[in-house]
C-alpha cells in the first residue's frame, strides 16, 4: 500500500512520525521521519510502500510498486499454473452388472485414473437390494482388484442412504 494513500485515509501513520526504511536494493536506509522518507523515494523517482504497520517503528520500502504488483502477480499466476487440478470422475454400478459391462467401466476407470482425475465408484441399491449389501462390498473389492495396477483405494467403501460409495485415487508415479 502507498504511504500517501494510506496517510489520505487518516489512518496508520502520520506526519511526524518515524519510519523504518528499505531501499531499492534491499539495503537498510535507517529510521527517518516519514516526510524525508517520502523525500527520499520521490528524489529517486520511486514510491514508497509500507511493508508493515505493526511492528514499531513501521517499514516502508523505497521501491517502483508498478513493478511489484506485476511480479507478484506473475509469480501468483505461476503458482496456479503449477497447481495440479483433481476432478472427481463418477461410475455407477448396479447390484447385478454383467462382465462385459462390468469390464466397460473398468476401461472408463482406467482412462479417468490415467488422466490423474479421482474416480468415485457408486453401487446403487434398489428396494430389497439393500438386505444384501455384502454382494455390493464384493462388487466395489473386485473393482478395486481391477485397477489395483493404476490406482489405489484412498477411501473405503461407505453406505450413503442406498448407495455404497468408494473413492479410488491414482497412483503417484
Amino acid at each position: 500500500m502507498y504511504i500517501n494513500e494510506e496517510i489520505s485515509r487518516g489512518g496508520g501513520i502520520a506526519f511526524g512520525t518515524n519510519v523504518r526504511v528499505v531501499g531499492a536494493n534491499n539495503e537498510q536506509i535507517g529510521i527517518v521521519p516519514l516526510s524525508q522518507a517520502l523525500d527520499m523515494a520521490y528524489e529517486k523517482d520511486l514510491d514508497l510502500v509500507l511493508i508493515s504497520a505493526q511492528s514499531s517503528p513501521a517499514v516502508c520500502r523505497i521501491m517502483d510498486y508498478g513493478k511489484f504488483c506485476f511480479e507478484r502477480d506473475k509469480k501468483e499466476k505461476e503458482n496456479r499454473k503449477k497447481q495440479q487440478k483433481v476432478d472427481i470422475k463418477e461410475i455407477q454400478l448396479s447390484y447385478k452388472i454383467d462382465t462385459n459391462d462390468f469390464n466397460t467401466k473398468v476401461n472408463h476407470a482406467r482412462r479417468f485414473l490415467e488422466d490423474g482425475d479421482k474416480v468415485r465408484v457408486v453401487v446403487r441399491f434398489k428396494g430389497r437390494q439393500m438386505t444384501h449389501q455384502e454382494i455390493g462390498h464384493e462388487l466395489l473389492s473386485r473393482f478395486s482388484g481391477a485397477v489395483s495396477d493404476i490406482g489405489i483405494v484412498d477411501k473405503k467403501p461407505v453406505l450413503d442412504g442406498k448407495n455404497l460409495s468408494m473413492f479410488i485415487a491414482p497412483q503417484k508415479k
